[in-house]
């Protein structure tokens, strides 16, 4: 029987069957399409989808510290920048204007206006500050020079400030009573460091000839809380004589 079917093939005798013989490999590659698109449309098991969340977990982890270090240093940069900035140019104008803050200075041989306190309080006026302009007791801009000099009417001398000299500092460390003053976080005057966010110091140095003033402002934050270390401003402003 095999013998006679395969001598009918080859005799082509069924054309039929030899069309359906030669559509095989075509009906069986289509078929294994068919089951590829299947397992291609099935989706993700739950191990494949737990394996690609844990995967996700340590990239993001590993990223993490990135944008935590970017946020607080833009805070630092920024708002608490921007703050010691505003701080330190209050401070200077305050000391470049005493001379109306206290009606008895010209300003400039000032010694006994106590800005760490708000309003400024003037021992020679109200008496409520232990400023008294003399040594150690000295505030405003460390009082007139030593030595008399040719800087106007109140260049006569015998102050306590000596040419060449300072008073006052600005190293943190290294804080001077009426040359220091701290501030919560709002920028409001405290009366001590305790709870301080925002300390502001100055120095005060009178040149050779004793007619200019060179005023040191720096505003600094406290380094708790923020990336990086303490924010700080610097400024310097110069004061002449009867001005």
């Amino acid at each position: 029987m095999a013998e006679q079917l395969t001598s009918m093939l080859n005799n082509r005798s069924l054309p039929g069957c030899r069309s359906q013989l030669s559509r095989r490999p075509r009906i069986e590659q289509a078929e294994r399409r068919l089951r590829d698109c299947a397992r291609l449309e099935r989706g993700s098991s739950l191990i494949e989808s737990l394996v690609a969340a844990v995967i996700l977990i340590i990239v993001v982890a590993g990223v993490l510290p990135i944008f935590v270090l970017g946020i607080q240093t833009t805070y630092a940069q920024g708002d608490v920048g921007t703050r010691v900035t505003e701080y330190a140019q209050d401070k200077m104008e305050q000391l470049l204007s005493l001379n109306k803050d206290n009606i008895i200075s010209d300003g400039f041989n000032d010694a006994t206006t106590d800005t760490t306190v708000f309003p400024a309080a003037v021992n020679a006026l109200d008496g409520t500050t232990s400023c008294t302009g003399a040594s150690p007791n000295i505030c405003g801009l460390g009082g007139a020079s030593t030595a008399a000099t040719g800087c106007g009417p109140n260049g006569t001398g015998g102050g306590s400030f000596a040419p060449g000299s300072s008073v006052g500092s600005i190293p943190p460390a290294a804080p001077v009573t009426y040359f220091v003053d701290y501030l919560d976080t709002n920028g409001n005057l405290l009366t001590s460091s305790a709870g301080a966010y925002y300390t502001r110091q100055w120095q005060v140095s009178l040149d050779s000839t004793s007619c200019l003033k060179t005023i040191t402002v720096v505003a600094s934050s406290v380094s708790a809380g923020i990336k990086g270390g303490a924010v700080s401003m610097k400024l310097v402003a110069v004061k002449a004589a009867n001005l």
